[in-house]
């Protein structure tokens, strides 16, 4: 296990990271607000498998292998920038509809939802350099495995992300009775989602190799 005040230091951070706006933020809010909390809760559940793998991977050392491949890491970088694009493009395409108009939205099934949250985790290459980069800064070889220590530390961020996505999943949902009723409201926010998501994918996609 890796000591008290790594692991404290590790989980203020991963708080930090949680609370930054990103595209599995987006993605659950939106599902939460168009399907309502459940929607987004099971969504979350897709996205907390994919943190699962890639703190499996980074514990077992692959992620530093498919680093260290290149053009690996940015087959996936562009593949997750192609994915936020679709999605702003379905936002602000002509006759597009705000996630808060939930009555018009088409209802997604339970194993759609999950499929489509752990997709967007595993198309964000951040989560993987997150694992790869953080990880090894607060593991003390002298305080046992690192394998444990690694584990340890991956658990805690993942409990912080789960906690943290469904309190706002929850309140998202809650918003949309409120939105629904304002269409000028729902006009600004497709959007303000759409330029948003447009330009996480333009920032994806030039983010340099690292």
């Amino acid at each position: 296990m890796p000591e008290a005040s790594n692991l404290i230091a590790f989980a203020l951070i991963a708080l930090g990271m949680v609370l930054t706006p990103g595209p599995n933020m987006v993605y659950l809010i939106s599902r939460s607000i168009c399907q309502g909390p459940k929607a987004g809760l099971i969504s979350l559940g897709g996205v907390a498998l994919g943190f699962v793998f890639y703190m499996l991977c980074a514990a077992l050392g692959i992620t530093a292998l498919v680093m260290a491949v290149p053009y690996a890491y940015d087959a996936l970088r562009l593949c997750g920038a192609l994915y936020l694009a679709y999605l702003a493009w379905q936002a602000l395409k002509p006759g597009g509809r705000s996630p808060f108009q939930v009555r018009e939205l088409p209802q997604d099934s339970p194993r759609r939802l999950f499929a489509m949250g752990l997709m967007t985790n595993l198309l964000n290459p951040k989560a993987a350099v997150l694992y790869l980069s953080l990880l090894p800064q607060f593991i003390d070889p002298s305080k046992g495995q690192v394998l444990g220590q690694s584990l340890a530390l991956g658990s805690t961020q993942i409990a912080i992300s789960l906690m943290v996505n469904a309190l706002i999943a929850i309140s998202a949902g809650s918003l949309a009775a409120f939105l629904g009723r304002r269409p000028t409201w729902l006009a600004v926010q497709r959007w303000l989602m759409g330029t948003v998501l447009a330009a996480l994918a333009v920032r994806m996609a030039t983010e340099a190799r690292r």
